[in-house]
């Protein structure tokens, strides 16, 4: 699996407006309904947000994994944010997050929904990877970024 598979381009913003957690969130939701990838984005809000009161998915050194599974998409989908200012996601070392990778995947998907993440979390670990991603320009440039990076990972094993 790769997550480039499941994310393209026109889903990632580069220079996220939000400053809060719940304005990101919806930032990220408003860019997957525009490319019809989403049924109800005010449903899928208020799940993520329900999810966010479970523990936060701001992991630290500036990034975050908000994640969810929902009737309002039909397979798995990905959204990335890059935030120059900074977002405040309540995150577990109460540090701003720079770095927004949104994953929702349909109802009964829980493998798959764990495997995404995972991969999130493999390639996020790289702090090479994490001040490259944070330096993009434009979304081509981010998204080319991933590809190498998931190149890279799996050329290695």
């Amino acid at each position: 699996m790769k997550i480039s598979e499941f994310i393209s381009e026109k889903e990632i913003i580069i220079g996220m407006k939000a400053t809060q957690k719940q304005d990101a969130l919806d930032e990220l939701l408003q860019v997957l309904e525009k490319n019809g990838l989403l049924k109800d984005r005010k449903q899928v809000l208020e799940t993520l947000m329900e999810r966010e009161k479970l523990g936060s998915t701001g992991i630290g050194q500036g990034i975050a994994v908000p994640h969810a599974k929902t009737d309002q998409i039909n397979n798995l989908v990905c959204a990335l944010g890059i935030s120059e200012k900074g977002v405040d996601f309540d995150s577990l070392d109460g540090e701003p997050v720079y770095i927004i990778f949104l994953v929702l995947a349909p109802t009964g998907a829980t493998g798959i929904h764990l495997k995404a993440l995972a991969k999130i979390a493999r390639l996020l670990k790289d702090k090479v990877f994490r001040n490259y991603l944070k330096m993009s320009k434009t979304p081509q440039e981010a998204y080319q970024i991933i590809k190498d990076d998931e190149e890279r990972l799996n050329s290695t094993g």
